[in-house]
């Protein structure tokens, strides 16, 4: 991997947002420039570059996946710890790794991007899985960064051959009295015999045990996961699935994708290759993946369609948002940031909107699905994994909100989608990152765009928003994503290089996420820089 040609910095920066009204689409006055502030800054190695960021949500203990090396940083951005993780002796093409058996491909020395940064609060460990050998993934401990495991001797143990940052995504399912879940999704870079797409894993309480990331479930005919069939790559020879983000809720765990898809344009017969946002569930007690259902979502506002995912973050309604809506504050909504149109994955227009999904909504539209399929109605609509037309079977049972699918009408696709709430749109300068957050009973969301601004947008009791932009200065905040759980957000940090075929979607390459409580601090990471600023609410 080439050395990036610039240091990566680490900023506190202390500027007050500014509160916006509470009726203006934007603010009627624009605010008086900030004076300019000094900053404490912690330089990393010239050649790293910062790709995931969690936050501890009990200490404020930040934690930095950048490549060859993984950062515990305290809550002010000083380095506590730091663990290295590369280069080392490595070639891609090299199955199973060599450190498992010998290979005859020639070793280059390699650098290790970290693609995976999750905390395991159960078991008190950070769960860091690079690029190098596959996609193995190191167990540390959160204190000292010390290394409590590495598996590596299985099949099972190497989670993607992807060397992309961000290609792959993790999302933790917590039991009480049994060992948890680790649902992962990624990338197969055109190897879909040696990784699924999307798989559920064990993770044991004993960091060095043999079963530790073993399928869930795993016979000779079924599994706990889902493989991309070679014969896909006939129809679509770049096929693959990019994964945005991820998140639980309720008996569900939920992942935001785009897939390309083969269609045919008005008046033409012949086909073209364009991009669909999908929305993908499961049932987290589905070891057999027969729940496994997708939506294709996208937003339109003023007769413009938006339908390429660039980011999402999901949080709660909140008492004011919610009354709008006829949903309880407590309910889950998903905030999305799309682009215009369905082509240009690689280099996404500037427009784009910013949408509000419910997911109780987008649940009962699969609700509906199910039982029409289970009426006989319709075919499986799953083109990418079904290469043929499958007829739905009829079957007489209830389907309820839980439903969680059988050995028949599996896996399944709906074929109509699902429409969010336009809420914001930029024309100029391309929103790539949010997150949102309910401040006094108020909807409040924070996205980053291209150019690197920072926009504070309050949602009214009429689905309008009020709008003030805070400009980064110096530090070029382009394209600030936001991942994880709401209660525990993860973000990823940036590595500038030219995508290479197929890349990721043009998504965001920082990371935005909120501290622990209280919330009067906003945590991001830029190409090159992770900062800290104060984050206000509206102006009540």
């Amino acid at each position: 991997m080439k050395a990036m040609p610039w240091n990566w910095t680490c900023l506190l920066s202390h500027l007050l947002m500014v509160g916006m009204g509470s009726s203006t689409l934007l603010p009627r006055q624009p605010p008086p420039p900030s004076p300019k502030r000094s900053f404490v800054t912690f330089r990393g190695e010239p050649a790293e570059g910062f790709n995931h960021l969690v936050v501890d949500e009990r200490t404020g203990h930040i934690y930095l996946g950048a490549v060859n090396r993984i950062y515990k940083l305290s809550s002010d951005l000083k380095v506590l710890v730091t663990h290295q993780t590369g280069p080392d002796e490595d070639n891609p093409k090299c199955y199973p790794p060599r450190i498992v058996q010998t290979c005859n491909e020639p070793l280059t020395t390699t650098n290790n991007v970290n693609k995976m940064l999750l905390i395991d609060y159960k078991e008190n460990r950070l769960i860091a899985c690079g690029s190098l050998y596959q996609g193995i993934c190191k167990l540390l401990r959160l204190e000292d960064l010390f290394k409590l495991g590495e598996p590596f001797h299985k099949k099972e143990h190497y989670l993607s051959g992807v060397n992309e940052s961000g290609s792959v995504f993790g999302v933790i399912v917590s039991y009480s009295n049994l060992d948890d879940k680790l649902f992962i999704a990624t990338a197969v870079d055109g190897k879909p015999e040696y990784f699924p797409t999307i798989s559920s894993r064990k993770l044991t309480k004993n960091s060095e045990a043999d079963g530790m990331f073993a399928y869930v479930f795993h016979d000779e005919f079924v599994a706990s996961m889902i493989k991309i069939p070679s014969d896909t790559f006939t129809v679509i020879p770049d096929f693959d699935i990019y994964y945005v983000y991820g998140f639980s809720s309720g008996n569900f765990v939920y992942f935001l994708t785009l897939q390309p898809e083969m269609v045919s344009p008005p008046g033409s017969t012949t086909k073209e290759q364009v991009y669909t946002s999908k929305l993908v569930r499961l049932c987290k007690e589905d070891t057999a993946f027969n729940s496994y259902v997708e939506v294709p979502i996208g937003c339109e506002r003023s007769g413009v369609e938006y339908r390429l995912l660039q980011a999402a973050y999901l949080s709660k309604a909140g008492a004011v948002l919610a009354r709008t809506l006829g949903v309880r504050p407590e309910d889950d909504l998903l905030f999305t940031v799309f682009s215009k149109g369905q082509k240009r994955k690689m280099k996404s227009l500037d427009e784009s909107a910013l949408c509000i999904f419910i997911l109780k909504q987008i649940n009962d539209r699969i609700k509906e699905r199910l039982q029409s399929c289970y009426r006989g109605e319709g075919t499986l609509d799953l083109a990418w994994l079904k290469v043929k037309d499958i007829p739905c079977s009829s079957a007489l049972l209830t389907i309820d909100d839980n439903f969680c699918g059988l050995d028949m009408n599996a896996p399944l696709g709906v074929s109509e989608m699902v429409r969010g709430i336009p809420v914001f749109t930029e024309d100029r300068d391309r929103m790539t990152s949010v997150i949102a957050y309910v401040y006094k009973n108020h909807s409040l969301a924070f996205v980053g765009t291209k150019s690197g601004k920072l926009k504070k947008i309050l949602l009214h009791k009429h689905i309008s928003c009020s709008a003030h932009q805070l400009l980064l200065g110096e530090c070029d905040a382009d394209q600030l994503p936001s991942r994880g759980d709401p209660k525990k957000p993860h973000g990823r940090g940036a590595v500038k290089r030219e995508p290479k075929a197929p890349p990721q979607p043009e998504a965001p390459r920082g990371g935005i996420k909120l501290p622990h409580p209280p919330p009067r601090t906003l945590l991001f990471t830029s190409p090159g820089e992770d900062f800290q600023i104060s984050m206000g609410g509206p102006r009540l």
